[in-house]
């Protein structure tokens, strides 16, 4: 059973774990939107250059994704895996700020990478075990908002470092230790595994460790990470909107300000999109934002001042809020009890491996043909997403209609 004691209507773990995330982005988000301007204008990187550090990056976690919630599973460990993953990330900030080229800079990228990869499964079975089942959409989104409000606490820090440094890039990535260091202690003294069951006088126990294998999973969850993987594909790194940004003639020290706002919308759509979703059910929201995301893209692509860049990050954070908490939320309602971080680790390296082609090929589209083109295949993938997903509800519906 979920933990009985509640904060503002969520279990603690729950409430605690969106502290945690709040903590944990204000440190990464006071280096994320200044990262790639540090590479292409301190350390002279391509764009093609820094879409493989990012994509590799990002498939590094994803790997380990799958592995530590197979492992979590296994173990019956969430909290200890959870730790691990955020003192990691932690550690790797003073790789980053003394960093002097771009082999150090993909040192920190896979430190900081390995970190969430290791975190992120146990993190998200402890959320759904800690959640009766009619507020899955609430919790997951609550997450998300708490993880969207560092992010945008973040790039506030990090602009008024830019504002006062000279070298705002270095002071920037020391100051990100410090939430680091809170979210690691958030999780030590606050967050609590789920009580095991003890066998009752003469009760055998017969303990079954789950392995690592897809037969536990029916075609429900499989086709709805295939269609996240293929949108993964064309969704490249955020690490690109910032250069389009720039590119449009957005300052330099106004880059933090531009994502602030995206991450303060994400995070006031998320709690309420989390509501509807539970009200009015997840697949229609994840429809909605596989739309947006078409469009967005689209805009991108033929943006052509700084007017359209403010007006489109803001919907880009209206997508966020729709997307991420409630797509984990639904998969929380098809995978069985006793495999959910393998699930969700299943889940998570599917999009993360897709990650590592989708930012080579945007690196590679604005190269070779132009920044406008690494925006137009985000948006076709996300149409043709679209189409896919109205066919998964439909045979979703048939398949109920077949068993009742």
């Amino acid at each position: 059973m979920p933990n009985t004691k509640k904060i503002f209507g969520l279990s603690k773990n729950v409430f605690v774990a969106g502290l945690v995330s709040l903590f944990m982005d204000i440190s990464s988000e006071m280096i994320y939107p200044v990262l790639p301007l540090f590479m292409a204008n301190v350390l002279g990187l391509n764009k093609a250059v820094i879409g493989l550090i990012e994509g590799a990056a990002e498939a590094t976690a994803s790997l380990l994704k799958v592995f530590s919630g197979y492992l979590s599973d296994r173990l019956g460990n969430r909290k200890g895996l959870m730790f691990a993953g955020y003192a990691f990330s932690t550690i790797s900030r003073p790789v980053l700020a003394l960093a002097g080229s771009w082999h150090q800079v993909f040192a920190y990228r896979i430190m900081d990478r390995f970190g969430k990869g290791v975190r992120t499964a146990p993190r998200d079975a402890i959320i759904a075990e800690s959640t009766e089942p009619g507020y899955l959409g609430r919790a997951f989104s609550f997450h998300r908002a708490m993880d969207t409000v560092g992010a945008a606490i973040g790039p506030a820090i990090a602009f008024g470092a830019l504002a006062l440094f000279a070298d705002g890039y270095r002071p920037v990535f020391w100051l990100s230790v410090i939430p680091g260091i809170i979210a690691v202690l958030l999780v030590a003294f606050f967050i609590k595994e789920k009580s095991k069951a003890r066998p009752t006088a003469g009760q055998v126990v017969q303990t079954v460790r789950p392995r690592l294998t897809f037969k536990h999973f029916d075609w429900r969850f499989k086709a709805f990470v295939a269609i996240a993987a293929l949108f993964a594909l064309g969704n490249s790194s955020d690490v690109f909107l910032i250069l389009r940004a720039e590119q449009l003639g957005v300052p330099t020290v106004m880059i933090p300000i531009v994502y602030l706002v995206f991450n303060l919308i994400s995070a006031a759509v998320a709690v309420p999109a989390g509501i509807a979703a539970d009200r009015f059910g997840k697949k229609r929201l994840i429809f909605a934002g596989f739309v947006l995301f078409a469009a967005l893209y689209y805009g991108f692509a033929i943006a052509s001042s700084t007017t359209h860049v403010w007006l489109l990050f803001a919907c880009y954070g209206v997508f966020m809020g729709l997307t991420e908490g409630i797509q984990k939320a639904f998969l929380a309602t098809v995978i069985p009890m006793d495999f959910k971080a393998t699930a969700f680790g299943v889940y998570n390296t599917a999009i993360g491996l897709a990650t590592l082609p989708a930012s080579v090929i945007a690196g590679w589209l604005w190269e070779t043909v132009s920044p406008a083109a690494a925006f137009y295949f985000g948006a076709i993938t996300a149409a043709g997403c679209a189409v896919f997903f109205i066919v998964y509800m439909v045979a979703i519906r048939m398949d109920g209609e077949r068993t009742r």
